[in-house]
């Protein structure tokens, strides 16, 4: 899918026809569309398919009509029900006329810029333009990251009386979702250096500050994402210990009430035998069934005292 946009009087605005300053964002775009705007830019065509491959790297390449930015922005996923996080490729294409943006998806931090969500933006403005996109981005991997977080402390509480392994796989993915976005950042950061030295993207006076920006806030990400990774992976192996110790205390519990139940079935075992009753003691007594039911009873509560004084119970 092509879209075109447009700032006009200050306001973006989606266009139906691609014209110099504008802004065209493909989506997923299939094959027809790819070549037809390579064939209109001038650009390569495994250049506009590289951010189709979830596994494309990080990187700037400069051409002689246009200069390739590809860095990772986060996703939201949903596996299980369930809400995971992730990465894709993201793709900034700048020519002489226009800015091109390829995507396997749309993205939340795209979508703010089409929604007119962003101040100062203006589509006929590259630079800027560009380093708006990695602020978002990065802002973005913050805003996800605190997510997660908040996500790893309901985990944890759930953990606490937990015998079951759900919760630890909950765990296992967010960790694996912070290892994800890492590696992202790092490559993300090493992007945001190289873009320092390309002379073809100017750099104006008013974008300094947002370019310090932009860096400072993805190593804020990377310091958050290894933070957070780390805490997950010492909370990881914590919680597996707890949960094989509830299992222990569940187990425990089971084996006390087996030993206390067994004493009232051995005497009972014994009485069903047949067997001469003059050896059983109440055999003959009147009330001999109900003393032998009192007498087992409280054996099996004396038994049960003496267990929970232990605090096997």
């Amino acid at each position: 899918m092509i879209r075109i946009f447009k700032t006009v009087d200050g306001k973006i605005h989606q266009m139906d026809e691609a014209s110099e300053g504008c802004w065209l964002a493909l989506t997923d775009p299939t094959a027809t569309e790819i070549f037809e705007v390579a064939k209109r830019y001038h650009i390569e065509v495994d250049d506009l398919r590289a951010p189709l491959d979830e596994e494309e790297r990080s990187r700037i390449e400069v051409e002689d009509e246009y200069t390739l930015i590809i860095v990772d922005t986060p996703i939201l996923e949903e596996r299980g029900e369930k809400d995971w996080y992730g990465t894709i490729p993201l793709s900034i294409i700048v020519t002489d006329e226009i800015i091109i943006t390829v995507c396997l998806e749309d993205t939340s931090v795209l979508g703010r810029f089409m929604d007119g969500r962003v101040r100062n933006f203006y589509t006929y403005m590259k630079t800027r333009f560009i380093l708006q996109i990695l602020y978002k981005n990065a802002s973005m991997f913050l805003h996800y990251l605190r997510i997660i977080d908040k996500k790893s402390e309901e985990v944890e509480e759930k953990l606490q009386e937990s015998t079951k392994n759900k919760e630890l796989i909950e765990l296992l993915e967010l960790e694996k979702s912070l290892v994800y976005f890492t590696t992202s950042l790092r490559s993300n950061e090493m992007v945001l250096e190289k873009l320092l030295k390309v002379e073809r993207i100017k750099q104006y006076p008013d974008d300094t500050d947002l370019l310090e920006d932009v860096i400072i806030e993805n190593k804020q990400a990377i310091e958050m994402a290894n933070v957070y990774s780390g805490i997950l992976s010492g909370m990881t192996e914590a919680f597996a210990s707890i949960v094989s110790n509830n299992l222990n205390i569940v187990m425990k519990f089971l084996a006390t009430v087996t030993i206390v139940m067994s004493i009232p079935t051995m005497i009972f075992s014994a009485y069903g035998m047949n067997v001469n009753l003059k050896g059983m003691p109440f055999a003959s007594h009147p009330e001999g069934f109900a003393i032998v039911i009192v007498l087992s009873l409280l054996l099996s509560l004396v038994v049960a005292f003496i267990f929970s004084k232990k605090n096997l119970f």
